[in-house]
C-alpha cells in the first residue's frame, strides 16, 4: 500500500536530488514529497543515506504508533531523534563551534 513520505535534505550532491525527483516532487529546494510504496521508500532512503557526502537528510513517513509517523535521519546534524517511551523526540547536540574558555554556556531550565 502506498503512503505519503517527506524527505528534507541539506547540502546533498546534485545526483541525489535528481534521483529523488524521479519519484517525488520538490515543492521547494531540498524538500521532496510524494506517495510511494514501502519498498520504494526504503530503497530511496538507502540510496540517499549512502550518498550524502557532507549533507544531511530526514525522512518522515506514516507508521502505526501514537504519533502516526516515524522519522529517520542521516548525515551530520545537530538534531538527533531519540526514543522516549515510544515517542520520537528531537534532542539537540551541543554546539562545538566557537567554544572557548571565555564563553559561557546558556542553560535553559524547563
Amino acid at each position: 500500500m502506498a503512503s505519503m513520505i517527506v524527505i528534507s535534505t541539506t547540502a546533498i550532491p546534485d545526483h541525489v536530488g535528481g534521483a529523488l525527483s524521479r519519484w517525488l516532487i520538490e515543492p521547494c529546494p531540498g524538500l521532496f514529497v510524494g506517495t510511494v510504496s514501502a519498498r520504494v521508500r526504503d530503497e530511496l532512503w538507502a540510496a540517499v543515506s549512502a550518498s550524502l557526502g557532507d549533507g544531511m537528510a530526514v525522512l518522515i513517513h506514516p507508521a502505526d504508533n501514537e504519533q502516526g509517523f516515524t522519522m529517520r535521519t542521516s548525515g551530520q546534524r545537530r538534531r538527533h531523534v531519540v526514543d522516549f517511551d515510544g515517542l520520537q523526540l528531537i534532542k539537540f547536540a551541543a554546539d562545538t563551534r566557537g567554544t572557548g574558555s571565555d564563553q559561557e554556556e546558556a542553560q535553559v531550565n524547563l
